[in-house]
């Protein structure tokens, strides 16, 4: 930047004249282009760039970058241990006459462009934030000189004013959109008129509604989308409105407006029409919802109603669930069956004690059938009053009963198309079992004081833990309802009868437990499987499930506390040899007792058999539990036979 005194002016008048050129028309990117082109080659610099700032990210991104002799694309740097980094830190001009890269040995690009000396001066909004920086860098001393920084400022000023003009018209054209969108995606008609009542702008919706596009509507008359009654009634609410000149310039049109559709036919439509001015020109904006799309809405608002608060039940029925764990012979039959029959649509009717899981065998149906795609409705009918029982399952209409104050769907309703299940159906009063029959025999029922019919495909299955054929005998259940219903039978086995199982579902809910309350807890050892074991689980699967997460609530050393937890084992539970051991006394006993107690069963067994494990006169046969179980239970008791 330094000459002699006399030629001094005479250069600085000669950059400003090239760069004032060269970038006077110009605006956007071609101006920054050319302002970077122009200042790098009227202050005679290597290399000139004007950037914006990416706060969040510390970076600066180039807008335009001129390095010699050539426009460079895409060029974008992090500021960290750059001479960029005080322009924006500080905001203010950075002047490096010299050694820029020895000052700055942390930036990656000052050597490979043969940097020496450096100037950069942020570019600040109008409240002081920082938009970017522009900057010059030379590969020659730069020694300061009054008047060139003065230049440079100069076109700082200009590129800011620049950057502002952008980022305000980005900002105008994203609010434009916004509100674009926000009017095309109203589901009611909006239709703006002007002071004679003809169209100047419609949304999306309106033409859905008048079903003919903006195109050709703008320009009509209003009298071409209402009927004559209506199109009167606009002019005059028009006129009122110009009339208001204070408070709020917005109406209810009463009793709405018939619209036009393009088959010429009319609908009702509720209506609001409000006044605007913009300048001195009058506008109104009509807003239109069809009266018979807000019926349909209402009665879809009433099913999904109906819906959600039968799904909230769900979620709360589904907190504690879990997915059939085990491959017990029992539990491999009731999987066989599963197979067999979730195909077809045949009625099933699952039978099994408290606590096994028949609600989970009738999910597993569901999602292997052709039906998964809809939905399984659950309805349990032990816990529904008898007065209210055929109002869930078939629905009323408003005023059936006392308390019915609207319209409702019931459970084979929401389960068109799907499953419903009948949990405890043993259960169902005599009254509504004939009514249950008809919907299984022909597909219809009627809501409580409804005439009207209604079709339904659904798959039913049920489930009870009674003897459903004794309930018939006693003449509390119907026993062609209990034929239509035992079509496909499946008796789920109780927990005791499934051996290892147990152990697998027991390390699972422990595992489940502890990760829920944050707690570490230590695999089943040796003892807890055989307590496990030799408990009867009169509460099946959901008694054992009650029991873990007891137990991991009164863990010690992260080990479970059955102390606590587990029921206490009455003495008719323990094997046969404990007899032979203490002479039926039905004492309480230690762990280490009962172990002992099991290994002098298991030896008792094997002595008894010759030693034979497994086969139909094995021992495992005579113990009534698998062979590989009792083969691993002699490996962890230690048993061996003598000689």
């Amino acid at each position: 930047m330094a000459v002699n005194n006399k030629k001094k002016t005479i250069d600085e008048n000669a950059a400003l004249l090239m760069i004032l050129e060269g970038t006077a028309t110009e605006t956007g990117e071609a101006f920054f282009k050319a302002l970077v082109e122009n200042l790098a080659k009227a202050l005679n610099m290597k290399g000139a760039w004007v950037t914006e700032y990416l706060e969040k990210q510390g970076v600066l991104r180039s807008i335009a970058f001129w390095l010699d002799d050539a426009l460079v694309d895409e060029y974008e740097y992090k500021i960290s241990g750059t001479p960029c980094e005080s322009v924006i830190e500080e905001k203010r001009l950075v002047h490096v006459p010299e050694n820029v890269v020895t000052l700055y040995p942390d930036d990656p690009d000052l050597e490979p462009f043969d940097a020496v000396s450096y100037v950069g001066v942020p570019l600040l909004d109008i409240d002081g934030t920082i938009l970017g920086h522009l900057a010059v860098l030379d590969s020659k001393p730069m020694p300061e000189e009054p008047r060139g920084l003065t230049i440079f400022r100069i076109f700082a000023s200009r590129a800011c004013a620049e950057l502002r003009r952008l980022r305000a018209e980005s900002e105008i054209h994203q609010r434009e959109e916004k509100l674009g969108r926000l009017v095309d995606s109203a589901m009611d008609a909006i239709i703006e008129l002007n002071c004679d009542g003809d169209i100047t702008m419609m949304n999306l919706a309106a033409e859905k509604i008048f079903m003919e596009s903006a195109d050709k509507l703008i320009g009509e008359n209003l009298s071409s989308l209402f009927s004559k009654e209506s199109a009167y009634k606009l002019t005059l609410i028009i006129d009122e409105l110009i009339q208001i000149k204070e408070g709020d310039k917005f109406l209810w049109i009463p009793g709405g407006l018939s619209a036009r559709g393009s088959d010429d036919k009319l609908f009702q439509a509720e209506a609001t029409i409000s006044h605007y001015e913009l300048g001195t020109e009058n506008f109104f904006t009509i807003i239109l919802r069809n009266v018979n799309d807000r019926l349909l809405a209402e009665n879809k608002i009433k099913a999904l109603s109906s819906e959600a608060e039968y799904l909230k039940e769900e979620i709360k029925s589904l907190l504690n669930f879990d997915e059939i764990i085990g491959n017990s012979k029992a539990l491999q039959k009731v999987f066989d069956e599963i197979n067999q029959v979730s195909g077809t649509d045949a009625t099933i009717l699952i039978t099994g004690e408290t606590g096994t899981g028949k609600e989970l065998i009738a999910r597993a149906i569901h999602a292997e059938s052709k039906r998964s795609n809809n939905q399984l409705i659950k309805v349990n009918c032990a816990a529904i009053p008898a007065a209210l029982i055929e109002s869930e399952f078939f629905g009323h209409i408003k005023g059936a009963y006392t308390g019915a104050t609207s319209d409702r769907e019931g459970r084979f309703a929401l389960a068109d198309r799907g499953t419903i299940f009948l949990d405890e159906i043993g259960e169902l009063p005599l009254d509504l079992q004939s009514k249950l029959l008809r919907v299984l025999q022909e597909g219809e029922f009627e809501p409580v004081g409804s005439s009207q019919t209604i079709k339904v495909n659904v798959r039913v299955i049920c489930a009870t833990n009674r003897n459903l054929l004794e309930t018939v005998n006693e003449g509390k259940f119907r026993q062609d309802l209990f034929y239509r219903l035992n079509v496909f039978p499946i008796e789920v086995p109780a927990l005791r009868e499934r051996g290892d199982d147990i152990i697998k579902l027991a390390s699972s809910f422990s595992e489940k437990s502890a990760h829920k309350m944050g707690i570490n807890i230590s695999p089943l050892s040796d003892e807890d499987m055989m307590r496990f074991k030799l408990y009867q689980w009169p509460g099946n699967v959901r008694e054992l499930q009650n029991v873990i997460e007891r137990a991991v609530i009164t863990s010690r050393d992260g080990k479970l506390n059955l102390d606590q937890a587990l029921p206490e084992m009455p003495s008719k539970n323990l094997n046969s040899s404990e007899e032979i051991h203490d002479g039926g006394s039905s004492q309480v006993r230690t762990a280490k007792e009962i172990l002992d107690i099991e290994r002098s069963n298991i030896i008792l067994a094997l002595e008894s058999t010759s030693w034979r494990v497994s086969g139909d006169k094995g021992a495992a046969a005579l113990l009534g539990i698998p062979s590989t179980t009792l083969s691993s239970r002699i490996k962890a008791l230690g048993i061996e036979r003598k000689g």
